[in-house]
């Protein structure tokens, strides 16, 4: 746990403000992160997780209800399709969805090819890439995305971060209006950037992924960037009001 994070989750709570831990792990499903949080010494809620594979079955069902779906894709991704209504099918599907997944074998990525190229919609819950670490056991949905992409000629729509799709469903998800929703994140380019496309104030932690040299690599800005969510307290974030 990075610390300080279980006292900025408590104050919320404390003082009813809506929250969600918005993840592109599609992999994982919300009681999954609870527990995974509470092993940190961080208590929430499955209300209080939104992942890119709800946002990725939400957005599918929302354009073809009760539509069907080749899944390239674990865990979280299948029972959040399950939950909104889709089927998921070995012929004729209406999407190709890619999640995360240590599963995948190429005849399964062969079959998605030819749907693709078939007429199926091709979705993504989101284009994280890997980490480039030997011995990863994830390729990371960008290469697959990619591998597939070159082969159908198709580009893959992606549901998760920096999505619009996501952010404003994950806002919709805790009952709040764009101009009092902030998004809290360690990445310039997908927490930070899909906060700015949608109109929302944006606080960078420097904790994570990005580092503040990476500031002007980018043509927006955050509204307010902290070396560590530690140093944040509700009274320090300028729009705040009780």
């Amino acid at each position: 746990m990075i610390p300080g994070a279980d006292i900025f989750v408590k104050a919320l709570q404390d003082q009813n403000i809506p929250f969600t831990f918005m993840t592109n792990n599609s992999q994982r499903t919300p009681l999954d992160a609870v527990r995974k949080l509470e092993k940190m010494g961080i208590y929430v809620e499955e209300k209080n997780v939104y992942t890119s594979a709800m946002a990725t079955a939400h957005f599918m069902a929302q354009q073809f209800p009760n539509g069907t779906a080749y899944v390239l894709g674990e865990g979280g991704l299948i029972s959040s399709l399950h939950e909104n209504g889709l089927t998921l099918v070995q012929n004729d599907p209406d999407f190709v969805v890619v999640g995360e997944g240590i599963n995948f074998t190429l005849e399964m990525v062969r079959k998605a090819i030819d749907f693709i190229l078939e007429g199926a919609k091709f979705i993504a819950t989101n284009l994280d890439a890997s980490p480039r670490k030997k011995g990863w056991n994830n390729l990371g949905i960008a290469s697959i995305v990619a591998m597939i992409e070159a082969a159908t000629g198709k580009k893959a729509f992606s549901v998760g971060k920096p999505s619009p799709v996501m952010m404003r469903q994950a806002r919709k998800y805790i009952g709040l209006a764009t101009d009092e929703a902030t998004v809290i994140g360690d990445t310039l380019s997908t927490d930070i950037q899909g906060g700015v496309q949608v109109g929302y104030k944006t606080i960078l932690t420097l904790s994570g992924m990005s580092s503040r040299d990476q500031l002007n690599d980018f043509p927006f800005k955050p509204d307010l960037v902290i070396d560590s969510i530690a140093d944040l307290t509700l009274d320090k974030i300028p729009w705040w009001e009780d």
